[in-house]
């Protein structure tokens, strides 16, 4: 039997095949749950992992560039995401919300703030930050093609936490944490690159939900074989607690996507299909009202912390 990497259990774990089903692979890949904190963990990384990032991956999609009256909304709107400050803000989240932005209202940022951002991709989120006037930012992503260069001030530089330096406020893991190899040696570094009032902040999907007790190896957010870790809240606090942490907030931010995606791959249609509701709205299984409801029924797991993706706040124990 496997150990878990987490917190070294080498009890009898449940296992499960899960098939690749964003790109429509379907090749198979065994995990198993750790019968003692939960985390759901693939049993053996593929020797070629990289193989299932192409270049097309959504992360990689740079960030649009809008101007005029659009990009002032754009700004008002996410101003009240990181904020919380500003009516028509107000009103525009409503109605098209940045959960990613609004994860950060609650860490009380200002503009001198140090943040960092760890496995960002083209980084959407710091770009949205640096318009924002979130001037001391800084991306790291050693599977990005080359160090990224944006007008507005912001580099993304091709490299892992391993190799930084410096000391930061905030250190970001915009979903990027399921997909690392080294767990507890991230959280490690991390501990030393954090100002001692600063926060980490791991947004990850998490078994403690409704949509994998109830979708199973069908759970969209499973991600075989990218994601490597699909932790628990409790085996979060454990990890927190060997790297010298402790979790001192969890906030609950799933979307539709938890039904609408696991829906469609019981069906054997991959996130990347023409019948999906990614690719094609008009040609997939879903009305826009089915849509609506699964975004309704999102907000309530939330509520009921029982949502399949979560922001956790860690910060140095004390």
């Amino acid at each position: 039997m496997p150990i878990c990497r987490i917190c070294s259990s080498e009890a009898e774990h449940p296992s499960f095949r899960v098939r690749e089903m964003m790109l429509g692979m379907r090749d198979e890949h065994l995990y198993f749950q750790c019968t003692s904190c939960g985390c759901l963990q693939i049993t053996e990384i593929p020797a070629q992992l990289a193989d299932y990032y192409p270049t097309n991956y959504y992360s990689y999609v740079p960030p649009k560039t809008d101007t005029g009256l659009k990009s002032r909304l754009i700004q008002a709107r996410d101003r009240y995401a990181v904020s919380g400050k500003g009516l028509v803000g107000r009103l525009l989240q409503a109605v098209m919300p940045n959960a990613k932005l609004a994860t950060l209202r609650s860490l009380t940022l200002t503009p001198e703030s140090r943040i960092l951002d760890v496995g960002c991709g083209a980084g959407l989120l710091l770009h949205a930050l640096r318009d924002l006037g979130f001037h001391k930012t800084l991306g790291i992503d050693p599977f990005n093609t080359n160090t990224i260069r944006y007008p507005n001030g912001l580099v993304i530089e091709k490299r892992d936490i391993f190799s930084e330096t410096g000391q930061w406020d905030l250190i970001m893991f915009n979903h990027s944490f399921e997909h690392l190899v080294e767990q507890q040696q991230t959280l490690q570094k991390a501990f030393t690159l954090l100002s001692p009032q600063g926060s980490v902040m791991l947004r990850v999907p998490t078994v403690s939900s409704y949509a994998w007790q109830h979708y199973g190896v069908n759970w969209a957010q499973l991600d075989a074989p990218r994601h490597l870790f699909l932790h628990s809240v409790d085996s979060i606090n454990k990890l927190a607690e060997q790297t010298g942490f402790t979790v001192y907030d969890l906030r609950y931010d799933s979307n539709a996507f938890q039904f609408w995606g696991s829906e469609q791959y019981e069906q054997d249609i991959p996130l990347r299909a023409e019948r999906s509701w990614a690719e094609n709205p008009d040609k997939s299984m879903f009305s826009a009202a089915q849509i609506k409801n699964f975004e309704k029924r999102a907000r309530e797991l939330n509520a009921l912390n029982q949502g399949d993706q979560a922001a956790f706040y860690l910060r140095k124990a004390s």
